[in-house]
């Protein structure tokens, strides 16, 4: 198993980037999050799982092992495979994830493309006794994330090729009208909607 990845980053796209170890490009798809802290010609260090299939061989990375603890471990829930479980930490932190299914918040799992009521309540009814309790079971989400998200959302899209103006222009567009900081758990979907906002054209 590769359990890490420590190189130069050639490429990085809206849902991967590839890392040159040892003279070979190794794709390594991530969360809009993980990706948004790499910055081509620099050095990234991520720790990867290999999910081996019978037609493919392929490579997710992550910021920390953490990430990828938790990656691993919602795979062991009935239906959950490997771009499942990508989204879930897309949407949430792993931490959001551990109180999701302690606090049996099905509507915050539901968050994640692709995650129903049933599929909220198993992953639930499964994990409850194996994921383990967030950092801070008490504390609000605001102080256990850091408050507002939106520059983590700039600079996820600068990122992946856009300059900042745009990329704070788009994000000022998609939260015309809202009030409030940007929690963790909406970065994925403000990301999305900043880069329908710019049409898939780097400014």
């Amino acid at each position: 198993m590769i359990a890490s990845v420590h190189g130069t980053v050639q490429v990085v796209r809206l849902d991967a980037a590839v890392v040159e170890v040892g003279g070979v490009g190794l794709l390594v798809h991530a969360t809009p999050a993980t990706l948004a802290g790499l910055r081509v010609g620099s050095s990234a260090q991520l720790a990867t799982s290999l999910v081996v299939r019978e037609d493919a061989l392929t490579l997710f990375g992550f910021a920390d092992a953490d990430e990828r603890e938790i990656f691993e471990t919602v795979q062991t829930v009935s239906g959950v495979g490997p771009r499942l479980a990508l989204a879930m930490l897309a949407v949430h932190t792993p931490d959001g994830l551990r109180r999701a299914v302690l606090d049996e918040d099905t509507k915050a799992l539901q968050r994640v493309p692709g995650i129903g009521l049933k599929g909220a309540q198993r992953i639930i009814l499964e994990l409850k006794d194996r994921i383990g309790a967030p950092a801070s079971v008490t504390a609000p989400a605001a102080a256990v994330f850091g408050g507002d998200r939106r520059d983590q959302v700039v600079e996820a899209l600068v990122g992946l090729g856009w300059n900042a103006r745009a990329a704070g222009d788009a994000v000022s567009t998609v939260l015309e009208g809202t009030e409030g900081p940007v929690a963790a758990d909406e970065v994925a979907g403000v990301l999305r909607a900043a880069l329908r906002t710019l049409g898939g054209g780097h400014g």
